[in-house]
């Protein structure tokens, strides 16, 4: 008799065999994936770039002969350990500034290095140098400093502020975050801004700017699209704390007369008239009469105002107030606040001619005084 297998045994051939070929398809078909993906991961084929578009040439250029000139300045404050009376550095904060003359002189904000007890200076090649304090104007946020060795490379070259308009192009480079050597772009926003800090100071005829400015961008350059320095970058309006494209810089105008008698004295000698004035009163008064101005309250003896023979107030027996003068503007640019009167005054400097146009007696007339310094 034959022998025949049985039909379990048939059954089980034809599942190996079915494996098999399910195997055999699953290696060809892993194969042809493998070379698939090797086919797709190979680096795609690069497109020429061709030349920059001619303003972000402009802007590539204006940053690396720039970028010399910013610095990276780094603040510290001493501290005593109460546990063991040690005195030890801890860092305070990180700002910027600008290289403004081949002496070493380096030009920041005072914020960034108020209440510091050391500053130290880093510059684009990476070398690091002990500052010294030359001079600050609190009333206009700015400080100098020097470092130790003269400065050999670029230093910033300056333009003019009088002639800006909204609208033109702005390049601001510093250490947002610390992250340094930083440029950001806008435009001017706005001219002759006011601003005031938290501890009440009020700085005048601010630039305002779109450009990113933010924490650690203090004391950096905000220049003009011919790499000239045109304002200060000094603060940000933003409720985050970051930029929120508002951003504000002192013009340098008022730098290029600060920074000079900084360097010069050490301190900032303010353009003076020599009268007293209240903000208080002034409000009050100026209000009943119905004129935007400066009340006069009284003239120093000896002083520009009074040589000039600009009246002060009087009080009367029976407590009331008889106004003096009332200043409307100098030199034809109006005034409304006590602020505005410092701020309009500090565009001169002592030995300065500058006409007042005063309100006396209800009639307007315009009066010559020559300022001296404060």
């Amino acid at each position: 008799m034959a022998y025949r297998p049985s039909s379990s045994s048939t059954r089980s051939r034809t599942i190996t065999m079915a494996l098999l070929v399910v195997l055999a398809g699953w290696f060809l078909l892993n194969r042809c994936d493998r070379n698939a993906s090797v086919s797709l991961e190979s680096p795609q084929t690069v497109t020429a770039r061709g030349d920059l578009a001619s303003d972000e040439k402009a802007t590539v250029e204006l940053f690396e002969r720039s970028r010399d000139s910013v610095v990276f300045i780094t603040t510290s404050q001493k501290v005593t350990n109460l546990w063991n009376r040690n005195v030890q550095n801890v860092q305070r904060g990180t700002g910027s500034g600008f290289v403004w003359d081949s002496q070493g002189h380096i030009v920041t904000n005072f914020h960034v290095i108020a209440g510091a007890s050391e500053a130290r200076v880093r510059l684009s090649d990476g070398k690091e140098y002990h500052a010294s304090l030359v001079g600050v104007s609190p009333m206009h946020d700015m400080a100098v400093l020097k470092i130790a060795i003269p400065h050999k490379g670029r230093t910033v070259p300056i333009g003019t502020s009088g002639d800006l308009k909204v609208g033109q192009k702005v390049f601001a480079i510093g250490n947002p975050f610390g992250l340094d050597w930083t440029l950001t772009t806008g435009i001017v926003s706005a001219l002759d801004r006011s601003l005031e800090e938290e501890n009440g100071t009020i700085i005048e005829h601010l630039i305002q700017t779109d450009a990113a400015i933010n924490p650690g961008n203090s004391g950096g350059p905000l220049l003009d699209s011919a790499g000239r320095l045109i304002g200060i970058n000094t603060a940000i309006y933003s409720p985050s704390g970051a930029s929120a494209g508002v951003g504000f810089a002192v013009p340098v105008d008022t730098v290029n007369r600060v920074v000079p008698q900084l360097i010069g004295q050490g301190k900032y000698s303010r353009p003076n008239l020599g009268i007293e004035v209240d903000q208080d009163v002034n409000k009050v008064v100026t209000s009943q009469l119905g004129i935007q101005g400066v009340l006069v309250l009284k003239t120093k003896q000896g002083s520009p105002a009074a040589k000039a023979g600009l009246r002060g107030s009087v009080v009367n027996k029976d407590g009331s107030l008889t106004p003096g003068d009332i200043i409307v503007a100098v030199q034809g640019k109006k005034v409304t606040s006590v602020q505005g009167l410092q701020a309009r005054l500090d565009d001169f400097k002592a030995g300065d001619a500058v006409q007042l146009s005063i309100v006396r007696e209800n009639t307007t007339q315009d009066i010559t005084v020559v300022l001296n310094a404060l």
